[in-house]
């Protein structure tokens, strides 16, 4: 049986790596559109699961782990900002107030009939009084294609004063949840997850240590 990340983001694949598992990547073939009366926290863990299912559909013999991120503020959900002007406006509105990024992961296995998802939340704080900060980090375009419009572990972290709970949720993939998961259904993690804990060894983890 072959694990399988449902994703084409390369954070997932970096962090997914430092379980020491093998994996192959299958880009998922779901598109995210937010179904209406859904909280942000419900619409990540459709998002998530239904990545993993369109790739479980076709390789019922893999397990297949699937995954998503949004950011979650004041009840709204934010997405991924398609243009600087829109990335301005997130940022500007997270600049010193707490966020919530919720990270779903899913797992899912037809030949094993395996379909569950977790969800997992960290609060974010962002610098007040950061706007010519924000205009320095859109000159990079980093901002574009991430949720909420920032990478935590990039430059993107410049702008963030701690944040409360997993980083590795934040980035994009909680490793904790993801060695459970695939504990629970007996697909060997060889890294100690503890370990990996204590050493982060991930951009900009160490400093947002708890």
């Amino acid at each position: 049986m072959q694990l399988v990340l449902a994703s084409t983001s390369p954070r997932r694949r970096e962090l997914l790596a430092l379980l020491g598992v093998s994996f192959e990547v299958d880009p998922p073939a779901f598109e995210e559109h937010p179904l209406a009366g859904l909280s942000p926290r419900e619409q990540v863990g459709y998002f998530a699961m239904e990545k993993a299912r369109s790739i479980a559909d076709r390789r019922p013999g893999d397990l297949v782990l699937g995954s998503d991120t949004v950011i979650e503020l004041d009840g709204r959900l934010l997405g991924k900002p398609r243009d600087l002007d829109k990335a301005r406006g997130m940022l500007t509105d997270l600049a010193g107030r707490p966020h919530e990024v919720h990270t779903a992961v899913a797992l899912c296995s037809r030949i094993r009939a395996v379909d569950s998802v977790e969800i997992v939340t960290a609060t974010v704080y962002m610098y007040a009084d950061i706007e010519d900060a924000i205009e320095r980090y859109l000159v990079s375009g980093e901002s574009l294609g991430k949720a909420g419009a920032y990478s935590i572990q990039g430059a993107g972290g410049n702008l963030v004063e701690r944040i409360e709970g997993d980083f590795t949720a934040v980035v994009g993939l909680p490793l904790a949840v993801v060695a459970r998961l695939l504990g629970s259904v007996g697909y060997p993690v060889p890294r100690d997850v503890e370990e990996i804990y204590r050493q982060k060894p991930y951009p900009n983890w160490s400093r947002f240590a708890a």
